[in-house]
């Protein structure tokens, strides 16, 4: 596509070259710039894209996208200087892929915790009813039947409309997608054309990015100021706010308080969750294959959405009932020694919350609890966790997570000011390996241990780098 057509609608300076260039690709990384390649030097908060202009230029590009001139660039490579590279990254995005979005129907789902099991729970719906569809979000993408691993919750702009520009030419019906608050403040899904978005809970996460509650809450709107529809879960104490600032019409979903969409009668075993569904005064008995007060929630938040696409209440929860669980949420395992094991994704002080007030519900012994808290990351939570932790438990092993280039031993020290002092038997056993062997030799018949914060993940990122890790592998070759 010529750049001139690009930047129609955009506010630009040019400050060298030509517009009238043929323009294949975006770029944000200068190590995969491919021919006539334009690259965007955005700023996020951990790099800015004008350092690595220069680099691009040596690999070749024919255009810089740039909120601040840079200097001895090549006559033969066009500058276009903007206010924000970010939005018009995405708006070019769009752009070069022809608004893809506009071709299906595009679901997106944000909130701190619940987003991947919404999704798919949405998405088992659909394929149930033979659509074809697609799916974006933590653990992989969806294109139809291919499945890609993810890289990002929410891919950078040029990513996603590529995935969507790959969705349409797969003739995708419904494409659902978790939207990071990461995403929404930097940007990443600008211009998509959300019909519905999804509000799951909004608790204490990144705040290392954020800073402030009131950021995170004003990140997460974005969606809701996009998207023509808005489920709200009723019962989060944020759901005011998105109901009150949301720029769509509004339907809300709950189990403590009065909402379009409500669940009774709950009842929660190790393999299931069984729930009635109240729907303008209509009832159904639901059924979902992963246990907790919290798989009500993520259940509602899907049945909201399958409703208002305009599925019966019996199709909804056939799709429902046959979704398999989601890889490293609350996923199971029962060893011949009559224990059993949890693997969860639990990264935050609601996360673990909500997954130990689960197993308390069901154990008949003992709780061990193996968890870390990941590195460059919020070190606020990490004495929350901690405490949390020993509250719902009756053994606790401190461990490392993803440290990344934090010295792994004061992560530690950050989690323990949570558990010192308590009545609570704890280790701190810094190799991940070794703190899930240990909490797997004190389990007796009864007892369920609980290995949190990495879920799906099939690597651990260390100072020395990423290295292959995976607490699924480690569970079901130690029982």
């Amino acid at each position: 596509m010529i750049l001139k057509q690009l930047l129609e609608g955009v506010d630009y300076e040019l400050v060298q070259g030509n517009i009238n260039i043929n323009i294949k690709n975006i770029e944000f990384d200068s190590r995969m710039i491919k021919e006539d390649s334009i690259f965007t030097c955005m700023r996020r908060p951990d790099s800015d894209g004008h350092k690595y202009a220069q680099s691009a230029i040596e690999s070749g590009t024919v255009a810089l996208l740039v909120e601040d001139v840079i200097k001895n660039v090549p006559d033969n490579v066009t500058m276009i200087k903007v206010n924000n590279a970010s939005v018009v990254t995405a708006y070019i995005s769009n752009a070069l892929y022809g608004w893809p979005s506009k071709s299906f129907k595009l679901i997106g789902v944000t909130g701190t915790n619940g987003k991947t099991t919404t999704t798919f729970l949405i998405e088992s719906v659909l394929r149930n009813l033979d659509y074809t569809t697609g799916l974006i979000g933590t653990i992989e993408t969806h294109i139809d039947d291919e499945i890609i691993p993810a890289k990002n919750t929410t891919p950078f702009a040029p990513e996603l409309q590529k995935i969507f520009f790959n969705m349409k030419n797969k003739s995708v019906e419904y494409a659902v997608m978790e939207v990071s608050s990461h995403a929404l403040e930097l940007n990443r899904a600008d211009f998509s054309d959300f019909d519905i978005g999804v509000f799951t809970n909004l608790t204490q996460d990144h705040m290392d990015f954020h800073i402030t509650d009131e950021n995170y809450k004003k990140a997460k709107l974005k969606l809701f100021k996009m998207c023509k529809h808005g489920i709200i879960n009723v019962d989060d104490n944020a759901a005011d706010y998105f109901i009150k600032n949301a720029n769509c019409d509004i339907i809300t979903y709950g189990i403590e308080k009065n909402a379009d969409i409500m669940a009774k009668d709950i009842e929660i075993s190790l393999s299931e969750t069984s729930f009635t569904l109240i729907i303008e005064k209509n009832e159904r008995k639901i059924k979902v294959k992963t246990p907790g007060k919290f798989s009500v929630y993520n259940a509602l938040g899907a049945i909201a959405v399958c409703y208002k696409l305009g599925i019966s209440i019996d199709k909804i929860a056939e799709g429902i009932e046959k979704a398999d669980g989601v890889p490293g949420r609350f996923q199971t395992f029962v060893g011949k020694d009559g224990y059993a094991t949890v693997v969860d994704y639990a990264h935050t002080p609601d996360g673990l919350l909500n997954v130990l007030k689960t197993i308390k519900e069901f154990a008949k012994s003992n709780v061990i609890t193996v968890f870390g808290c990941g590195g460059e990351r919020d070190r606020n939570k990490r004495p929350i966790m901690a405490k949390i932790a020993s509250e719902y438990s009756t053994h606790c092993i401190l461990t490392s997570d993803n440290p990344r280039s934090e010295d792994p031993e004061k992560i530690l020290d950050d989690m323990e000011a949570g558990i010192k002092g308590t009545n609570i038997p704890y280790e701190r056993i810094e190799n991940r390996r070794e703190a899930i062997g240990k909490a797997l030799s004190l389990a007796k018949k009864g007892d369920v241990v609980l290995i949190a914060g990495k879920g799906h993940e099939d690597y651990q990122i260390l100072n020395t780098g990423r290295i292959h890790f995976s607490d699924v592998e480690e569970v079901t070759r130690l029982i």
